[in-house]
């Protein structure tokens, strides 16, 4: 089959689910509280050939709904940390980008999220004299936006920024695809292996990775859109007819779910950037 998907998670279902062995440098761990917590782990770019993933790890985070206010989201928020720390380590120095296209609303994850995330790189350079202030990592935060728009390869954006404020990390956040309905919306993947922006809707752009940028990248993304013949494929297990149109369909709540995940993700990206910061000072900072 070749169900189209952006989750390292549904690449291995569907390499078991059509019979496929999955390589022995592939592990699966599962965990979490709040969240369902399953943990790819690709030893090596050739383990990972089969369910066409390179070497890294992948965290998907898995809930009911993510595109209305929980009962539990302060609990959320705390575990989401969690596992961004273990992505962002003891870097001090981050820049974060926000990918894709503010004006339409299935790809605005990026920049929305983005935009909620404090920077803080400029705040030493203005010599504040404020213990609290100065105690802050230096974040930067950029909004990409797209091709079409600016003329610019994203990464090739990225890469001029970088080399120009030297971050320790990049942080990069997208719209994803999945294969399947029931992860619209419910899901949050992060990994260390990079992004090829638009390679969901076959419109693969320029590759993201501490390979292209020559510093470590993480990728934060969270499913927004299945197309139609991925559908077709997943529900009958036959290959849609090749003359017949594909299109892209998305949540009919995605302004809800966009608005509540930026809220969720640059909330806990918030406090894992800067612990200093606990929840109700990163959830203002993010509804600001």
């Amino acid at each position: 089959m070749s169900l189209r998907t952006d989750m390292a998670l549904e690449a291995a279902e569907i390499c078991l689910n059509s019979g496929e062995k999955i390589s022995d440098g592939v592990t699966r761990t599962v965990r979490g509280k709040v969240f369902t917590i399953t943990e790819i782990s690709i030893s090596d770019d050739e383990s990972g050939k089969n369910i066409g993933k390179g070497r890294g790890r992948y965290v998907t985070l898995e809930a009911d709904k993510l595109s209305r206010f929980s009962d539990n989201y302060r609990e959320m928020v705390y575990e989401l940390c969690e596992e961004l720390k273990k992505f962002i380590g003891n870097k001090r120095s981050v820049l974060v980008a926000g990918l894709g296209n503010d004006d339409i609303t299935p790809d605005a994850l990026g920049p929305r999220t983005a935009a909620r995330v404090m920077a803080t790189r400029h705040i030493k350079s203005e010599q504040v004299d404020d213990v609290f202030l100065n105690s802050l990592n230096d974040v930067s935060v950029l909004l990409t936006g797209v091709l079409g728009t600016t003329g610019i390869e994203t990464a090739e954006m990225l890469k001029s920024v970088a080399d120009r404020i030297k971050p320790e990390l990049v942080i990069v956040i997208d719209a994803l695809a999945s294969s399947s309905f029931s992860r619209l919306g419910t899901s949050v993947q992060i990994c260390d292996a990079g992004i090829s922006p638009g390679s969901g809707v076959e419109n693969r752009r320029k590759e993201i990775s501490q390979r292209t940028l020559g510093i470590p990248v993480v990728a934060i993304g969270v499913p927004t859109i299945i197309d139609v013949h991925t559908v077709i494929e997943s529900v009958t297990g036959d290959k849609p007819d090749e003359n017949m149109p594909n299109m892209m369909v998305t949540p009919k709540n995605i302004d809800s779910l966009i608005n509540h995940v930026s809220g969720l993700i640059s909330t806990g990206l918030n406090m894992a950037l800067q612990p200093s910061l606990d929840f109700e000072d990163a959830a203002e900072i993010s509804n600001q």
